[in-house]
């Protein structure tokens, strides 16, 4: 069992404190937020909440490890600069695969936030800071490198890899065999069936690349 900090008090934080305490053997201590975004009563869920700037000093990184369930907002850059800031202050990060998943000996990083009904098939990796939400399929021998989301329904086919940065809308689909560019976008109900471009908005089925970048895309 280890001591969790977790990032945030957001939606995606209460949901992740939901699952650590009802789906694993970590035992959640505390919430944690940049010092300007300290709630007045510095609790959420019942627990402190410290702020970034003195949490080695409560929470130490040899008694305790951090979770960063973050949106992906920014095209995942916002949760990318907040997990090299929890690595450069010593801290490992844990990653939760709930029991309900499907894997097969995957090669999973940290900060990965796998939730139930996704089914992982053989020979595929996942980076660092990978969030996939309810019922994906994730194909064989692919990779999904570091800072990317997948919604949920998403069918990534064989041999697929994944650029850093992307987000996969809701029931978006590939083909076997691409290679989605860094910092992709694949808009809900997206079917691609070729390579993307780095930045690319990429909408329709089959998906079309659009005029704007990804980056011009806030949510």
């Amino acid at each position: 069992m280890s001591k969790i900090v977790i990032f945030g008090v957001s939606d995606f934080a209460e949901l992740a404190h939901y699952y650590l305490c009802n789906d694993s053997e970590h035992d959640v201590v505390a919430f944690c937020v940049d010092g300007e975004y300290l709630p007045e009563s510095k609790e959420f869920c019942g627990l402190p909440v410290v702020s970034f700037e003195s949490v080695e000093n409560i929470y130490p990184s040899n008694e305790c490890q951090f979770f960063a369930p973050m949106s992906p907002s920014n095209m995942n850059q916002d949760r990318a600069r907040i997990f090299y800031a929890i690595k450069d202050k010593g801290y490992s990060l844990i990653s939760y695969v709930s029991s309900k998943a499907f894997i097969s000996n995957n090669k999973i990083g940290e900060n990965c936030f796998i939730l139930e009904d996704n089914t992982l098939q053989p020979f595929t990796d996942i980076g660092d800071n990978v969030s996939l939400w309810s019922g994906n399929h994730i194909g064989h021998h692919g990779r999904i490198r570091d800072h990317v989301s997948f919604t949920s329904h998403v069918v990534m086919s064989g041999h697929c890899d994944i650029g850093e940065y992307s987000f996969l809308g809701v029931n978006a689909t590939l083909r076997d065999g691409i290679t989605l560019a860094e910092g992709t976008l694949l808009a809900m109900g997206g079917m691609l069936t070729k390579d993307t471009e780095a930045w690319g908005l990429y909408t329709g089925a089959p998906a079309q690349k659009s005029r704007k970048s990804s980056k011009d895309i806030k949510f």
